[in-house]
């Protein structure tokens, strides 16, 4: 394989205005603002559909189809998609689902939000529900297929495109991968299927990505255990043609499948959050939003500043909303989880924040959202919890099937989690045995455990570099 290199900026000094600013406007850019509600762009999209589906060998494929809108996610796309994906599900010839973008800038770069804005404003607040809803089982659907799925995340993949992919058992993510969760800029909440996803990234890097949007792009995605498997871009047709191929649905062949197409090892990335890691559990595993602003504050250094003055610029209503979903999803199966986002969508469409949010963010871009509550001080605990969390719904979402679970049973094709090699590490493993290990050692059982997946060492190595001291023999201790 050609060795690939991930080419990684340098990251220069901001004042945190700049830093508030130019996430304002990367929301602006990159979550739905550029889907354009034009007369003139409705009758373009009219000209070819907004999703195709191609069918070759034994692969179906879904292709996104909105490239001038960033491929963001309406209800027509979503009908258009729910009742094909049953079908191929259903089909004995349909052996693997590809689920893809066009253009070549993002794979979907959210929901169309200010379409459900400008309904909930004229009072259509249950048709604007129903694009929630609607996205919802369609996201429950895709986690819960018996046929493999993979979701190709070529370009930006944030919102409503982390809803399409991230619950999947294969998530390829490219050198183009950009991925967020940015919905606290807009007043709004990490939604599908965010309550389930981000609570089982390692340690608090759920709580952090939720809370802030901070961006992962391409092999970080994987080392965050987001995306299962790394391919650069120019190999991705080969791989859809070889996927084509199988007559099988087997995820273990799919997976060796897309294996073959995986990136050497980029022995000299570091991954983006490594540095930050220890702080970021450190201060956010606090179940308050202000005892984590509290512990940035005592931090005093660059990263802290940087989180504070993001955390300071969204809406307080929807960083408490966002910490408590978090927690309460640590607990639900999946099917709960989209169950109580309906229930949080629901009370977001009759509150403020949301419409301000989509107002000066994505419609009249003033870039100066008018937060009510203004602060994150002024957001009671006990009144957000009894307006969002136990103000419930006279009907419960509807999903299509019941079918649940508490972890993702695909996650062995991902690298391990943190959790994983602790486990090793302290001997508590399947195959880890009963002695102390030393680094290499632990490498070499995750390697094994894995079935040789590339990148499995460096995730290994990285952790166990914040997270191990050595002691007298040279045998590895876990900091707690």
């Amino acid at each position: 394989m050609l060795r690939q290199t991930l080419r990684m900026t340098t990251a220069t000094k901001v004042s945190p205005s700049i830093v508030a600013q130019n996430r304002i406007r990367m929301v602006n850019n990159w979550l739905g603002a550029r889907v354009n509600m034009s007369t003139t762009a409705a009758k373009a999209d009219a000209v070819e559909a907004d999703v195709l589906h191609r069918k070759h060998l034994s692969s179906r494929t879904f292709v996104l189809n909105r490239p001038k809108a960033l491929n963001a996610l309406n209800l027509s796309m979503v009908r258009n998609m729910t009742p094909q994906l049953q079908a191929w599900d259903a089909s004995d010839l349909c052996k693997v689902i590809v689920i893809k973008g066009a253009g070549g800038r993002a794979f979907c770069a959210g929901g169309d939000v200010r379409q459900v804005v400008e309904l909930a404003g004229s009072g259509k607040q249950s048709e604007a529900l129903d694009f929630f809803a609607e996205e919802y089982k369609l996201n429950h659907m895709i986690a819960t297929l018996k046929t493999p799925f993979v979701a190709i995340l070529d370009g930006i993949t944030m919102g409503g495109g982390v809803g399409l992919s991230v619950h999947a058992p294969f998530r390829i993510a490219t050198e183009k991968t950009v991925f967020a969760m940015p919905e606290t800029n807009i007043g709004l909440f990490p939604d599908v299927g965010g309550s389930f996803f981000l609570p089982r990234l390692d340690g608090e890097t759920g709580t952090y990505l939720g809370l802030v949007g901070t961006q992962l792009r391409g092999i970080d995605t994987v080392l965050a255990g987001i995306a299962t498997h790394y391919v650069p871009s120019e190999r991705l047709a080969a791989l859809e043609d070889r996927l084509s191929e199988l007559e099988t649905d087997n995820h273990d062949v799919i997976n060796m499948a897309i294996e073959d197409f995986v990136s050497e090892p980029l022995h000299d990335h570091k991954y983006a959050l490594s540095e930050h890691r220890d702080a970021i559990d450190r201060c956010f595993r606090y179940n308050t939003v202000e005892e984590i602003v509290a512990a940035l504050e005592q931090e005093k250094t660059p990263f802290a500043q940087k989180t504070l003055t993001t955390l300071r610029t969204v809406s307080p209503t929807s960083l408490k909303v966002t910490l408590q979903q978090i927690r309460e999803g640590a607990n639900l199966g999946i099917a709960d989880c989209f169950r109580m986002e309906h229930q949080l969508a629901r009370q977001f469409l009759h509150g403020s924040d949301f419409a301000e949010g989509v107002r000066a963010l994505l419609i009249e871009k003033t870039l100066d959202p008018k937060w009510k509550p203004a602060t994150i001080e002024e957001v009671d605990r006990e009144q957000m919890l009894g307006q969002y969390f136990r103000n419930q719904a006279p009907k419960a979402l509807s999903l299509s099937s019941n079918a649940t679970w508490r972890e993702y049973p695909y996650s062995r094709y991902a690298l391990p989690s943190e959790d994983e090699i602790r486990r090793i590490v302290l001997g508590q493993s399947e195959g880890s045995g009963p002695l102390q290990l030393t680094a290499e050692e632990v490498a070499d059982v995750c390697v094994k455990k894995s079935g040789g997946k590339i990148g499995v060492r460096e995730k290994v190595m990285e952790v166990l570099s914040r997270k191990v001291t050595k002691g007298t023999d040279g045998e590895l201790k876990w900091i707690n």
